[in-house]
């Protein structure tokens, strides 16, 4: 099997950038918003869950049927069924995706203990058999893989980036931590550097790009084709912008205070919101703010209070005393990562 063309990226002159696959986040409207501020090269669903009783999830399918972000979507599946993972990639090429993706990193230990996702980077095995029925059955389409660099340590870090090879795989998404370390502690920018020599694909880094100036840091420090951004897209979603600003060497436009205002009520205008119970568009709008509030407050305050809000009219009454009160504060564009 060789590899197959990825979809043209928006300035091919550039790195590429993707937003990462996040659970509950990244559905069609949070896409839909993302393009409104400046798209991303590539988008990914949320993971579609495969085993022998799986149906395609409807809201997943929606950001592929209904996608009008002038973007290509790659389709994310999770599981370890190979009958079941090839008959959901064969259906999946039914509709219009920019190829099929593998989840071998999540790090929610609900998901890891079912051999999945990120469970999959302990048994290689497996994974040489996933890869190799997946390709044959997806031989016209790109064959994605997000991974990260192992388990509870990367011994089999370098036996999987050849499985990665051996079965032409088409990109890389690479978060540089394992799946025991989730989201703490530092981020092996010189794993994914040793990966970008050894595979032939282009790779993706991934793990706290929290701003244009981490992604260019990054880019240097890795070798990578491009960066994927996860949750500090959803704190600022200007950032892919800024990422090209930056990568032009141009100067990155501030963003106001008040356009985050607007951000906040853009992700609250859901097509599915005025339906919604209060307490669950509450809790779907907290998700975001809690994303939020690491790009806009140091101190925690804004988290804290926003956190202790009941109604949606005290969250937003909140936000307006945060982010309308003084009109010349700009998001900042290097955010503390304190929190």
């Amino acid at each position: 099997m060789s590899q197959v063309s990825l979809p043209p990226p928006l300035h091919p002159e550039l790195p590429l950038t993707a937003l990462a696959p996040m659970q509950d986040v990244t559905n069609h409207w949070f896409m839909k918003v993302i393009a409104h501020y400046g798209s991303p090269d590539y988008f990914f669903t949320e993971y579609f869950r495969v085993n022998d009783t799986s149906r395609l999830n409807r809201n997943i399918l929606a950001a592929i049927t209904q996608n009008d972000t002038g973007r290509p979507i790659f389709a994310q599946m999770i599981g370890e069924s190979i009958p079941d993972l090839v008959r959901t990639a064969i259906e999946l090429c039914n509709y219009n995706i920019a190829g099929i993706d593998l989840n071998m990193g999540c790090p929610a230990p609900r998901i890891y203990r079912k051999n999945v996702g990120g469970g999959l980077l302990l048994s290689p095995e497996k994974v040489d058999r996933i890869l190799g029925e997946l390709r044959q059955a997806v031989n016209d389409r790109p064959m994605t893989v997000k991974m990260r660099v192992g388990f509870e340590n990367t011994d089999t870090f370098y036996e999987i980036l050849d499985l990665i090879n051996r079965h032409s795989i088409d990109l890389l998404s690479l978060h540089g931590r394992t799946v025991k370390d989730m989201y703490h502690g530092p981020v092996k920018y010189d794993l994914i550097a040793s990966a970008v020599k050894r595979v032939h694909c282009p790779v993706l880094a991934n793990g706290d790009i929290h701003s244009a100036t981490k992604a260019l840091e990054v880019l240097s420090q890795t070798g990578a084709a491009g960066v994927m951004v996860g949750r500090w897209a959803v704190g600022n979603p200007w950032i892919f912008n800024q990422i090209r600003q930056a990568l032009r060497g141009e100067p990155i436009t501030p963003v106001p205070f008040f356009e985050v205002r607007n951000y906040i009520d853009r992700l609250w205008q859901t097509p599915t919101a005025a339906s919604m119970p209060m307490r669950s568009r509450l809790g779907y709008l907290k998700m975001f703010l809690n994303y939020i509030a690491l790009t806009v407050d140091e101190t925690g305050d804004f988290l804290r209070l926003m956190r202790q809000t009941q109604t949606e009219v005290e969250l937003l009454n909140l936000c307006d005393r945060v982010f309308l009160t003084d009109l010349t504060k700009n998001l900042a564009l290097a955010p503390s990562l304190s929190l």
